[in-house]
């Protein structure tokens, strides 16, 4: 079982628009497709930062978490999942895809 770490740079400003796009239109979509762990948008709080300093954008704005049996599985169905015609009506929704500042996914495994 591996974890897919998803963190959006999107920008802070429209989080309002966001989250009812993704409430409305895309969380429906995600969770009948794929094993959502969960989906998180910040809330107005600042983050707490040790270390070396995060660059201009700061922290991720969005995170999701989805659960994959292995990293093949996950490799043959995000294709799918998000080349279909309906995530691309979906997406056409979205507040603004210029708006999408950096996106990262990183795989993890539980310990």
């Amino acid at each position: 079982m591996i974890f897919e770490i998803r963190n959006y740079h999107y920008e802070p400003s429209l989080l309002a628009e966001y989250r009812i796009w993704a409430t409305e239109l895309a969380l429906p979509y995600i969770r009948e497709h794929l094993d959502l762990v969960g989906f998180w948008l910040n809330v107005d709080e600042p983050p707490q930062i040790a270390g070396k300093p995060q660059d201009e954008l700061g922290p991720a704005t969005v995170t999701w978490i989805i659960k994959w049996p292995d990293v093949a599985t996950r490799h043959a169905t995000m294709g799918r999942v998000f080349g279909s015609d309906t995530w691309r009506e979906i997406m056409a929704k979205n507040p603004g895809q210029e708006n999408y500042h950096r996106t990262e996914a990183k795989f993890a495994e539980a310990l």
